[in-house]
């Protein structure tokens, strides 16, 4: 078993999300870790329905316009098992990363490899070299988007 230990399982359920910034070829990657578990479960079971992992690892992007669903100091919207773009609504079902309503309706939130062991996440996506905690601050959303949904949260 190999892998680079991100947090604990713990940190992500208590949280809500978690997120860091990992090479991949030339490019900076955003990634967040978002709690998957059955909605009749709540989010805090260790076990979900979609194969055994609290925890799911998806690009930090909307694919609609590449928002970040994960802000510093804000975290990701969660809402009924889903990840919820800020700025249009968007709702990607957190196990599975699918969109079925919003502007990104038919898309799939892009999944990086991880592992759940002994109680801590393990990035183990052969394609990405773990850079550090949290995100660069660097692309100007600081504010957050100006929401164009009809949510409210």
């Amino acid at each position: 078993m190999s892998g680079y230990r991100l947090t604990a399982v713990e940190t992500v359920l208590e949280e809500g999300s978690w997120a860091f910034t990992a090479r991949e070829g030339d490019a900076d990657r955003e990634v967040v870790l978002v709690p998957c578990a059955d909605e009749s479960d709540g989010w805090g079971d260790e076990v979900d329905s979609g194969g055994g992992q609290p925890v799911r690892a998806w690009i930090n992007r909307c694919t609609h316009e590449a928002q970040r669903l994960h802000r510093e100091g804000v975290g990701a919207v969660t809402r009924g098992g889903s990840v919820v773009c800020p700025k249009h609504g968007s709702a990607f079902d957190a196990c599975e990363g699918s969109c079925d309503n919003g502007e990104a309706a038919g898309t799939t939130l892009r999944s990086i490899d991880i592992e759940v062991r002994d109680g801590a996440v393990f990035l183990t996506d052969d394609d990405l070299t773990y850079l550090y905690e949290g995100l660069p601050d660097d692309d100007g959303d600081a504010d957050g988007p100006a929401s164009s949904s009809h949510l409210t949260f």
